[in-house]
């Protein structure tokens, strides 16, 4: 996409900053607009994600069509099949007449679902249903409708780690991630786009109440761009508009600007020692953070570390010598649940690392040969199926064993 259209893009939709990573997003959205496809759009809570199925529905065949934008998280666990699919009356008390869907309200244009990780397991699989063949039933009802609808998403969180955790169906996870479009973090963009946002914010905030812009000195700027922003652009524009309240004074002739140091932004800045995890100093993805998704994974391990502290702890304080505790089962890896029972076991042969102990049985040294083998290779499936010369669908079966076993 040329500079020229994109910066047209960017007006028309408010957009501000020239990051590379905020315009490859900004393009692939307008590549994929004139296709059916259902896009998945990631990145952390306040990055902007909303702009981008606007941006995708404005650019499309349906952009004469309706545009809906639905909060998956903020809609009642009990009520969101009859909010997105629709009611028959008396399906439910309160049910006092027939009700639309978002599904069919949407008909021939796009829906939004925003924080779709948030949906319960029963949903995903109606939604999945929708997804491939357009097909869905009212609430109370047994009449199969359909609808024509470009489904966009949007989720804050690690899909995959959800699925992982056994929280996401697996099907709809590939469903949903055909085309994902990411949105970078504040602190992973050009810094000059910081500025640039803050800039933006208090001159509109200013402007609507007749107060003087606000600016910031040099050393005020270094200290804004450092800054790790954990709420992005949301916490920006907040920060921004209290600075411009409480900093700046009506606009007169003679004054229409109030320039700020660092000393009086420090004081709008939340400390970032709060936050449960810093951001690292030194070689790491760019801007010097972890994903949401290795926070969560390394929050887990600190957990299941601290579990097996403390149970050896209290086998020494009873007495006993502690006694070597199982391989944990790697974090991370996925959860399956739909294997078929009745496919026959491969038989196992015994990997590098010795012989097991006299009296095991067969089912028991096949398990712990598959927890050596995954612990050896990290928890990767495919080179443990490799080693043991069986296939991956044994080890996913015996997973899926192991989860429902509470193992």
């Amino acid at each position: 996409m040329e500079m020229q259209e994109l910066q047209r893009l960017k007006n028309k939709f408010d957009i501000i900053g020239n990051d590379a990573g905020l315009n490859r997003a900004l393009e692939t959205a307008v590549a994929v607009a004139p296709t059916d496809l259902t896009v998945l759009i990631t990145g952390e809570s306040g990055v902007g994600k909303e702009n981008i199925p606007q941006i995708i529905h404005q650019y499309s065949r349906r952009r004469t069509g309706k545009y809906l934008a639905v909060n998956c998280g903020a809609i009642p666990e009990g009520t969101i099949n009859a909010e997105l699919f629709g009611h028959e009356k008396g399906a439910f008390t309160g049910a006092i007449g027939e009700r639309k869907g978002y599904f069919e309200e949407a008909n021939g244009g796009t829906l939004f679902l925003d924080e779709i990780g948030e949906l319960p397991k029963e949903t995903q699989a109606l939604l999945l249903r929708v997804l491939q063949n357009g097909e869905y039933m009212k609430v109370g009802s047994s009449k199969v409708e359909k609808t024509d609808v470009r489904v966009i998403a949007a989720t804050n969180v690690n899909l995959a780690y959800a699925v992982a955790m056994g929280k996401f169906r697996e099907d709809l996870y590939y469903r949903l991630t055909g085309i994902q479009i990411q949105m970078p973090a504040l602190r992973e963009r050009n810094k000059d786009d910081i500025y640039l946002l803050f800039r933006k914010f208090t001159s509109d905030f200013s402007e609507r109440y007749s107060l003087c812009k606000v600016s910031l000195n040099h050393d005020a700027i270094n200290l804004l761009t450092s800054y790790r922003w954990p709420g992005n652009i949301r916490q920006l524009k907040n920060l921004a508009e209290t600075v411009t309240a409480l900093e700046s004074r009506p606009v007169t002739p003679s004054s229409e600007r109030v320039e700020i140091g660092p000393a009086a932004l420090m004081r709008y800045l939340p400390d970032e020692r709060d936050s449960m995890l810093p951001a690292t100093t030194g070689p790491g993805p760019a801007g010097g953070s972890l994903p949401d998704g290795d926070k969560q994974m390394i929050i887990k391990a600190i957990l299941d570390l601290k579990g097996e502290v403390d149970h050896l702890k209290r086998i020494v304080e009873a007495g006993g010598a502690p006694q070597q505790a199982p391989t944990p089962m790697p974090a991370g890896l996925p959860h399956y649940v739909d294997l078929p029972e009745n496919e026959p076991e491969e038989q196992l042969l015994e990997p590098e690392g010795g012989a097991l102990p006299e009296g095991t049985t067969i089912r028991k040294a096949g398990d712990e040969l598959i927890e050596r083998s995954l612990a050896k290779h990290g928890g990767k499936v495919k080179l443990a199926a490799a080693e043991l010369g069986v296939s991956e669908r044994t080890i996913y079966r015996k997973l899926a064993e192991w989860k429902k076993s509470g193992k």
